[in-house]
């Protein structure tokens, strides 16, 4: 079986492009049931995101498995394969193990060590076992990649550098105050920056923000979405006053606040601080000498020194969680090649332990007075003869599962021993699809 990875993302496609290609989120379920219906697939599950859509599968075979699931992303988008082909990146067994732990920590994302990608294949996943379209391989890779991934985050810490300008402008108020919940905002501005600001003021606890935009009506409908208070631009001198954050982002040629309104805030609030935020550019605060004031006043300049320095530590974080990954695929591919001893050693065990009860069995007939302390002893000792000589068989069939020539070595292990080792895990998966596929078929006639 192997590992492939068939990625459509901001690398490789334009947004528009993937915008085409992205599905339904209420209907995964059955996207991953048709998916799995398709030739050459033994598992999968699919990731479709604003940035990113792809799909992890087992297959039988690399090539064929290649090109059914670029086929598929054709039928479901109106497409033809060879511009699927054109627009996606194929990756295999270690590369594709390698890309999925990079997604899932946030490594391949346009935003360098973002964390929501993490949820967003955490919830692939899951959607894939509700669809039943993982088994053994991706039930044990996926656990992996998550697991690391969170480890990851925690220990180089790299969400926490801001590298937005509207994200960088709530730390830097953190910065000043501390903790934000009791904290009053006012933004200024209800585009694409305004809304990002309201966004971060709302993560860092803040409940008292009041919107404000030019025309007035825009203001209201993004403050119902986001659950805070707009005003009119009329009444921005009383609410500057009031007020200990603002934001800026307007996309005004004049100064949206002006020195006047500067100076008479300051003398209003005496010794209360406020930090005044200017995200726009052209700028919206009229520049004014805040040395002797209570008022902290930043443009994007300042935030720019700040964003610059967060991105070096972002990739300084992700180069160290990239050095981590070849580990993760080492483990894993120790992991699969283990998959084809255990049947082995399990067999093994399974006829050692009906040796050591049919000896039994037989010391019953032949001793029939034992005491039942009596039996216990014998049954203790003869089953600590049959662990003493399996250890050494045990760490040997282990070792043969890394070796070239394991499958030869596990053949011959198995015929020494005379061994009836069950199905492999290749087998399984094939009979595991078959099983699934005709119970839906009979739920169906059902």
């Amino acid at each position: 079986m192997y590992i492939l990875a068939v990625s459509v993302n901001h690398k490789t496609a334009d947004v528009a492009l993937r915008e085409k290609l992205s599905f339904n989120e209420q209907n995964m379920l059955n996207v991953h049931e048709s998916l799995f219906e398709t030739k050459s697939i033994l598992e999968n599950v699919i990731l479709s995101t604003c940035n990113r859509t792809e799909i992890y599968a087992v297959v039988d075979q690399i090539h064929t498995g290649r090109y059914y699931i670029q086929r598929f992303l054709a039928r479901q988008f109106n497409f033809e394969v060879d511009d699927i082909k054109a627009i996606s990146e194929v990756k295999v067994e270690d590369a594709a193990v390698e890309h999925l732990f990079k997604v899932t920590s946030g490594l391949d994302s346009i935003v360098l060590g973002e964390t929501q990608i993490l949820g967003q294949i955490r919830d692939a996943f899951f959607t894939a076992q509700e669809a039943h379209t993982t088994g053994t391989i991706f039930n044990e890779l996926f656990k992996q990649a998550i697991t690391f991934s969170k480890k990851a985050h925690h220990e180089s810490d790299i969400a926490d550098n801001a590298i937005s300008v509207s994200y960088a402008a709530v730390e830097l108020a953190k910065k000043m105050y501390g903790k934000l919940q009791k904290k009053r905002a006012l933004v200024i501005g209800a585009g694409e920056m305004g809304e990002r600001a309201i966004q971060n003021l709302k993560g860092a606890g803040v409940t008292q923000i009041t919107l404000m935009n030019r025309t007035h009506s825009k203001a209201e409908a993004l403050a119902e979405t986001y659950e805070i208070d707009a005003a009119p631009m009329s009444q921005l001198a009383d609410a500057l006053t009031e007020a200990d954050i603002v934001i800026s982002s307007t996309s005004s040629n004049t100064f949206v606040i002006t020195k006047e309104m500067l100076e008479m805030c300051d003398s209003m609030n005496g010794a209360h601080q406020k930090v005044l935020i200017d995200i726009a550019v052209p700028r919206d605060i009229e520049p004014i000498e805040t040395m002797d004031s209570n008022l902290f006043i930043y443009d994007v300049d300042d935030l720019k020194g700040l964003v610059d320095a967060n991105i070096r530590e972002r990739r300084r974080a992700a180069d160290q969680i990239s050095g981590q990954i070849p580990a993760q695929i080492t483990k894993h591919n120790e992991w699969v090649q283990m998959l084809g001893v255990v049947p082995v050693i399990r067999a093994l065990r399974e006829k050692a332990m009906n040796i050591q009860q049919d000896t039994m069995e037989s010391v019953d007939r032949k001793l029939p007075h034992l005491t039942e302390r009596e039996r216990k002893v014998i049954s203790k000792h003869t089953k600590s003869i049959i662990n003493q000589m399996l250890k050494d068989p045990i760490k040997m069939a282990k070792e043969i599962s890394t070796e070239n020539d394991s499958e030869y070595k596990l053949s011959l292990f198995q015929e020494i021993f005379n061994l009836e080792v069950e199905e492999d895990y290749k087998q399984k998966a094939v009979e595991n699809k078959r099983q699934i596929l005709n119970q839906k078929v009979l739920k169906f006639d059902h």
